[in-house]
């Protein structure tokens, strides 16, 4: 049987890690500094993302979530010091709008799950952040500094991350290549615009989504936001309004 997770070099001191048997293939980022490292995003916890990072890093690790979905903290409970966003602290103390029971069909709805793995002890992670996370704030890990985003519209507290030095922009599930989704409840079509807004105006060299190909250029941030700006003038930016397909992506309203 293969193995869970698949370890690519983005270079020297930082490493994808991802899940390609689950059908959301999901990419978490370790980003090694002289001082700590920092993970964005933990997965969806099916297999131990931290058996990877000690292989990786022997600096103390900080886990970040670009937002509080299951796919994104999964590994969550295998780090003590992780940060998030304070719009979704409710979604770590039991306010999560799904139940657990639809929450583990997503977890294995087209997954190769590996032997040993029982959905019925998955659990939704919970816990307090050791620190909140706001828009602006820089994260020092010596020699290196990455800069938030709050980037809502995918979910209150989203957040992309900048690496300034290098121009790589880590969206998470605010852009990919793929059927973008902002038509939960929890989503909102114009805050997710202003997110693209922000971050379309950065000197971006690189995008690292949270999912899917990781073939994907600066360029679809403009398109991105184009296209979510034709839709608010042709009053079609609202929940409910369908769902629009751009070529390489789409989102569904």
């Amino acid at each position: 049987m293969s193995k869970w997770f698949t370890i690519d070099h983005l270079d020297n001191d930082s490493y994808i890690i991802s899940e390609y048997r689950h059908w959301e293939e999901t990419h978490c980022y370790l980003l090694n500094g002289t001082e700590r490292s920092l993970l964005i995003d933990t997965g969806l916890g099916i297999c131990n993302i931290y058996d990877e990072v000690k292989k990786l890093t022997n600096k103390p690790v900080t886990a970040i979530a670009t937002h509080i979905h299951w796919d994104h903290i999964g590994g969550h409970k295998y780090f003590s010091d992780f940060y998030a966003h304070e719009a979704e602290l409710e979604w770590l103390n039991g306010g999560f709008p799904l139940s657990m029971e639809t929450i583990r069909e997503m977890v294995i709805d087209r997954c190769d799950i590996p032997e040993g793995f029982d959905v019925k002890t998955y659990e939704f992670f919970q816990g307090m952040p050791t620190s909140f996370l706001k828009d602006g704030d820089m994260i020092d890990l010596g020699g290196r500094s990455i800069q938030v985003f709050h980037t809502p519209g995918h979910s209150p507290g989203h957040m992309c991350f900048f690496e300034p030095s290098c121009g790589h922009l880590f969206t998470g599930d605010l852009v990919y290549k793929d059927t973008l989704f902002a038509y939960y409840p929890s989503t909102d079509p114009g805050a997710y615009l202003a997110s693209l807004e922000k971050i379309a105006v950065l000197p971006v060299k690189r995008v690292f989504p949270a999912h899917h190909t990781l073939n994907i250029q600066p360029e679809i941030l403009l398109r991105m936001r184009d296209a979510f700006r034709q839709l608010k003038i042709e009053g079609k930016l609202h929940h409910g309004s369908g769902t629009f397909n751009y070529g390489d992506w789409a989102v569904w309203l």
